[in-house]
């Protein structure tokens, strides 16, 4: 395979930039590229090398050449790429973390790719999870890369006040959508959502909906405002609706109402495995949402009201 060219390598990894939400339109992956550094260097920074790792990656491998094109083969790359530097802070050894953790997306996407794909189903951000859930258990236990890193912010037993204004569900509705990449910002989700309107009305208007389930949903329960605000409850519930009601099935009004209980799942499970890995350090990654959409993809060949749409790929 004749490598890419410099250009072309650009795009690809700004379009892995896009494909954390499923979108392969390069517009997508640079206005939440300038989203992420509108939060901080760092992230920006580390989310394109991870993106630009995975995508040489999977090219010096012998990748299929159109996976590498629409950015399928960045995306979990660059969540390793701002997770490293979230939860290690800025040493040389999140740099080098960044790089190997990217380098194994890519060859567990494969893997999950083959594997998954026997049932019919997208790897989605598996690996990423797979591998960000080994450095954050790992870490800990290794001198020169962990240097006390930051602590989560994380679901746990109930405390604090339950109340939300308008402004905190304002404030919810946008930084559900920048905690997809592991930011607490409202701004950044705002310039996201714009990036989510360019690849598609129906994008736009299912993130919007994923985020305002998970934000119900966390209240209506009694999660602490201060959490639901920052967007620790609502993020997976974005990425459930953009797959499920935007991407992966024919959107007739069973199959949104659907999505919206996969949504509701997906918060609720949020909590659950907070919890559950609160002894490793809690990181939740975006487990809640590739199990729930798993299960609920799985389930689709059991109801003749839901069809799966035919996307030119689904593996993101």
């Amino acid at each position: 395979m004749p490598p890419a060219r410099p250009g072309s390598f650009a795009i690809e990894t700004l379009r892995g930039v896009g494909q954390v939400a499923l979108q392969e339109k390069l517009a997508t992956g640079t206005l939440i590229t300038v989203a992420l550094f509108s939060a901080g260097w760092k992230p920006g920074a580390f989310g394109l090398l991870g993106a630009a790792t995975a995508t040489a990656t999977a090219s010096a491998l012998g990748a299929e050449r159109g996976r590498i094109r629409d950015g399928l083969e960045g995306y979990c790359g660059t969540l390793i790429g701002i997770a490293s530097v979230t939860y290690l802070g800025l040493h040389l050894s999140s740099f080098l973390v960044a790089i190997a953790g990217a380098i194994a997306c890519t060859i567990i996407t494969a893997s999950m790719s083959t594997t998954l794909g026997t049932w019919g189903l997208p790897a989605l951000t598996g690996p990423f999870c797979v591998v960000g859930s080994v450095i954050a258990i790992a870490a800990p236990g290794f001198d020169r890369v962990w240097h006390g890193g930051p602590p989560a912010s994380l679901p746990s037993a109930a405390s604090g006040s339950t109340a939300m204004t308008f402004g905190h569900l304002v404030e919810s509705l946008f930084t559900n959508v920048s905690q997809v990449f592991l930011l607490d910002k409202w701004w950044a989700g705002l310039i996201m959502l714009v990036g989510l309107a360019l690849a598609s009305r129906g994008v736009l208007l299912a993130a919007c909906a994923g985020s305002l389930v998970g934000t119900l949903t966390a209240w209506a329960l009694g999660a602490p405002a201060a959490l639901v605000t920052g967007g620790v409850y609502g993020y997976n519930a974005v990425l459930v609706m953009i797959a499920l009601a935007a991407t992966m099935l024919v959107p007739t009004r069973i199959a949104i109402a659907y999505a919206v209980a996969a949504a509701v799942c997906s918060t609720v499970l949020t909590a659950a495995l907070a919890n559950a890995f609160s002894p490793v350090g809690g990181h939740t990654l975006t487990w809640p949402f590739n199990l729930t959409t798993w299960a609920f993809l799985a389930a689709v060949p059991a109801f003749t009201a839901i069809t799966r749409s035919r996307p030119k790929e689904e593996s993101a």
